[in-house]
């Protein structure tokens, strides 16, 4: 490729550029990512983690996220990754959720953790919570899933097929 706006040996960024063929060693991609919700309210365990069933998969560019069995994301590029969860919760009757929390697990342990506890003996009657952080993945085995914890007797993470009310996903970032 010929650069013809060269001044003094070096390019003046201050002009326009047409560039024809291929330019390597710029950007990045952030493949593989995925983005998928629950497409249905899920009943959990109460007062323990629980792994949620993001099955409708919405985005999946590199078939890494399995929405039908482990629902999990499994990348197969090494990398850092931002892994993001988000779940809204209802409480079975007014002023039931003492608590909740939304994690995200690598490789089957508890990595990353956002929760909340409602205090002086207060409880809600809906919650959301968000956790999300940058993970390094090995691009082979490493995996991430979304639990949640609700402390509440008969908890439903609410889930909902045309409007992602809780949803997990991850984007391979640039380096």
């Amino acid at each position: 490729m010929a650069i013809d706006k060269i001044q003094s040996e070096s390019i003046n960024l201050a002009d326009n550029f047409a560039f024809t063929g291929t330019v390597s060693g710029a950007g990045g991609t952030t493949a593989p990512y995925f983005f998928a919700s629950l497409s249905s309210n899920q009943s959990v365990s109460d007062s323990s983690y629980t792994k949620v069933q993001f099955n409708d998969e919405e985005i999946d560019v590199g078939s890494c996220y399995d929405n039908s069995s482990n629902y999990r994301f499994t990348p197969n590029v090494a990398g850092k990754y931002y892994v993001f969860t988000h779940m809204t919760f209802f409480g079975n009757s007014n002023n039931s959720i003492a608590g909740m929390g939304v994690q995200i697990y690598k490789n089957g342990s508890r990595y990353i953790n956002s929760d909340a506890t409602a205090h002086d003996g207060s409880r809600w009657t809906r919650c959301q919570e968000f956790s999300a952080g940058i993970i390094d993945m090995n691009g082979s085995s490493d995996y991430v899933e979304g639990y949640v914890y609700v402390d509440q007797a008969s908890p439903t993470v609410q889930g909902n097929s045309s409007q992602p009310l809780s949803y997990f996903g991850a984007f391979k970032m640039t380096e």
